[in-house]
């Protein structure tokens, strides 16, 4: 009498099916194992679980028994799919490896028994998974020497001899992140480990939200510009102005940011040029040595309390 193996493949008894063997041998070389090998099915996961069967005395075509599972639909928030836990028979744990796309709008989670946490596959993502009848997990943690095309999260360890983005891949620890979108980087970050290591952004915005503590003894590049090259002001905005040859900060406006005296300390120079609109902060006055020139179109605001000193 037949038996049917962990893929519901039927497996023929001794001196069984004579002169018919070749049909059901036929069907196990074209549907069973073809379709474990290579083959692909569409899966449409709704809202709360959707289960996926395994006929466990037929060794004709069934979902379950795919390689690939594309999952199309609508799996909402609690969406799942739910695979089988036993083999065909009821006797053994179902073991397989499945190639999962999640093609619908929404994350799944996929997994082996209502008691198993599962995996969870976001949109428009595929994943590689392994299930042993009772819990559903990846079927690689571990990658060496991976190019990776797509989003990343990294949720824990380290990044070793990695470039991210285009370029050669460095000799180093962590040499070169060469990021061409916005970059987000959560948790403690440590750069500078070694000489000449460094973070070169190329493109979008960098965001650290919390402190940002610098170490070591060396010294920090500012954005340098002239004043009809100032970024739009946003109150703590800092750069250095080619222009006047000094740093400057951004509150209300852009103004000079006051520094040391040269000549050992005895003089505190100012330029003889106005040539950016300028407004005092309110509450405050302010002096120069002339003479002072303001150029045609600009504009000097003194509020009302404040003075300005222009001495010769």
């Amino acid at each position: 009498m037949s038996t049917y193996s962990n893929l519901s493949i039927e497996l023929i008894g001794t001196g069984e099916q004579d002169s018919t063997w070749g049909t059901t041998t036929n069907v196990n070389l074209g549907t069973s194992l073809e379709e474990s090998i290579v083959g692909t099915t569409t899966i449409a996961v709704t809202a709360g679980d959707t289960p996926v069967s395994l006929n466990t005395s037929s060794n004709a075509t069934q979902p379950v028994r795919n390689l690939r599972l594309n999952l199309t639909g609508s799996g909402g928030s609690t969406g799942t799919l739910t695979l089988p836990t036993t083999a065909a028979g009821g006797v053994n744990t179902f073991v397989k490896n499945y190639i999962i796309n999640n093609a619908s709008n929404t994350a799944i989670t996929a997994r082996a028994g209502a008691s198993d946490a599962g995996v969870l596959i976001p949109s428009l993502k595929s994943t590689f998974v392994y299930t042993d009848g009772t819990n559903l997990t990846y079927a690689i943690d571990y990658h060496s020497g991976t190019v990776v095309s797509s989003d990343v999260t990294i949720t824990g360890g380290s990044i070793n001899n990695t470039t991210i983005g285009a370029g050669t891949p460095s000799t180093g620890a962590f040499t070169t992140l060469n990021a061409t979108g916005a970059t987000t980087l959560d948790g403690d970050v440590t750069i500078g480990a070694g000489s000449g290591q460094s973070v070169t952004h190329n493109a979008g915005t960098v965001t650290i939200p919390n402190d940002l503590i610098y170490s070591g003894t060396g010294a920090i590049t500012q954005p340098v510009g002239t004043e009809v090259q100032r970024p739009s002001g946003v109150a703590g905005m800092f750069r250095y102005n080619s222009d006047s040859g000094e740093f400057e900060g951004f509150t209300d406006a852009w103004g000079s940011i006051g520094g040391g005296a040269s000549a050992g300390g005895a003089v505190y120079e100012n330029t003889q040029t106005i040539a950016a609109n300028y407004t005092m902060t309110s509450g405050t006055n302010g002096h120069s040595v002339g003479p002072i020139t303001i150029n045609t179109g600009i504009t000097v605001t003194i509020p009302t309390g404040s003075s300005w000193l222009v001495s010769p």
